[in-house]
């Protein structure tokens, strides 16, 4: 089930709405989110899909591979808030790309400029 808190806000470019991740399902994703935001990294992410493939460019760059894992962007790459100096952790690949699909999808009707808190609970 999507849990998704509506309630700030209206539909379009500019609204923030409250996105609650599923910790249970991506626990290894989840714990490096709440690290980057206790580090001082913003648990608000902006909708930016266009300038997801430069940030992700610019945040990995001179981070190498690590054979069974995947580099996990915080914040991330589809975020107007991620790039340059986002936190990067080591996550398994199967916690990751399902955590990145699950953000993707319950996203997908939002546009661009739309801000999204991210729960933890």
């Amino acid at each position: 089930m999507l849990d998704l808190d509506l309630d700030i806000g209206s539909r379009g470019s500019g609204e923030t709405i409250r996105l609650e991740f599923p910790v249970d399902r991506y626990p290894a994703t989840a714990a490096h989110i709440r690290d980057a935001i206790a580090s001082g990294e913003s648990r608000v992410c902006t909708i930016d899909r266009g300038g997801a493939e430069e940030n992700r460019d610019d945040s990995l760059r001179g981070i190498p591979t690590k054979k069974g894992f995947d580099r996990d962007e915080w914040p991330m790459a589809m975020c107007e808030e991620g790039g340059t100096g986002a936190d990067i952790e080591y996550v398994e690949p199967s916690d990751n790309r399902g955590a990145g699909s699950w953000v993707g999808h319950a996203l997908d009707d939002y546009p661009d400029g739309t801000q999204v808190e991210f729960i933890l609970n």
